[in-house]
């Protein structure tokens, strides 16, 4: 079996059963609901005790369970530019305003990046009269850039310039 074989198997079964995502990471528990939904749809891997609480919900086989608790080929199955709407938004988004919030970041920290390993995200609805709005927040370490062999009064890590 396939990693992509056992996503369809989990969205058949969460469609069988009527269940959400809210449901899923309420009974699999142990990290933020993007990263639970994120492991049923294949691109993150689950802890031990999570994989061992989906394959209980899912009703898993061992090898299946295991499955759940390695590591991903991250993005494998979604095309560049992405095809679907919503997703191709998020990378509009980056498209846009990218540039903008490297040069902001970069002012802030110095040289460097924002983690998207080391990383929090959260997503919210407001009500609005107009339509309703999707809230989301991004919190990821800086990481700065590591200037291999510098020396003297070279900083051998990214810094802010004063």
């Amino acid at each position: 079996m396939k990693r992509a074989d056992l996503t369809e198997k989990l969205l058949d079964i969460k469609r069988e059963k009527g269940w959400s995502w809210k449901y899923i990471c309420e009974q699999i528990g142990g990290m933020s609901p993007v990263l639970i939904t994120g492991g049923v749809l294949g691109q993150m891997k689950m802890t031990k005790p999570m994989a061992a609480a989906a394959a209980k919900l899912f009703g898993l086989s061992k090898t299946e369970e295991t499955m759940l608790n390695e590591v991903p080929m991250r993005g494998a199955d979604i095309p560049m530019p992405p095809t679907d709407p919503l997703i191709y938004r998020f990378y509009e988004l980056i498209m846009i305003n990218g540039p903008a919030w490297k040069a902001l970041i970069e002012e802030e920290f110095g040289d460097g990046i924002m983690s998207a390993i080391d990383f929090d995200f959260t997503m919210e609805r407001l009500p609005d009269p107009k339509g309703d709005r999707v809230k989301i927040g991004m919190s990821g370490k800086f990481l700065p850039y590591k200037y291999y062999g510098a020396t003297g009064n070279a900083q051998a890590l990214g810094y802010k310039e004063e």
